[in-house]
């Protein structure tokens, strides 16, 4: 028998001193998140849909995040707006964004 994949694993357990003076500024960082943020039932460990939401923020825009990731490689001028150059130029990082799905919104436009 292996560890249960279910269990949770609580932050005390990747630092081995408990409540030692000495601890690193990190693991006193964590225990604050895990308290405020993490363990939302507060029942001292992180369930699966916590789990999630850490991992996962339901408040996180994939789409936006990804479209402001293309812009900032792309841009090389830093002007804010992409050129067709600057698309051709970067046009592998297009073809394999989940903003373009892979590529298949340039094959429907012309105009890239």
């Amino acid at each position: 028998g292996g560890a249960d994949p279910d269990r949770a694993v609580p932050t005390g357990d990747m630092y081995s001193q408990d409540g030692d003076a000495d601890e690193p500024e990190w693991v006193k960082t964590e225990r604050e998140q895990f308290v405020e943020f993490r363990d939302k039932n507060r029942d001292g460990k992180m369930d699966k849909e916590e789990t999630k939401d850490w991992i996962l923020p339901s408040d996180y825009d994939h789409a936006e995040a990804e479209a402001r990731h293309l812009v900032y490689e792309s841009d090389q001028d830093k002007d804010g707006k992409l050129t067709r150059e600057e698309i051709v130029d970067k046009s592998d990082l297009f073809v394999g964004s989940q903003a373009t799905d892979f590529g298949e919104a340039l094959v429907r436009h012309d105009e890239f």
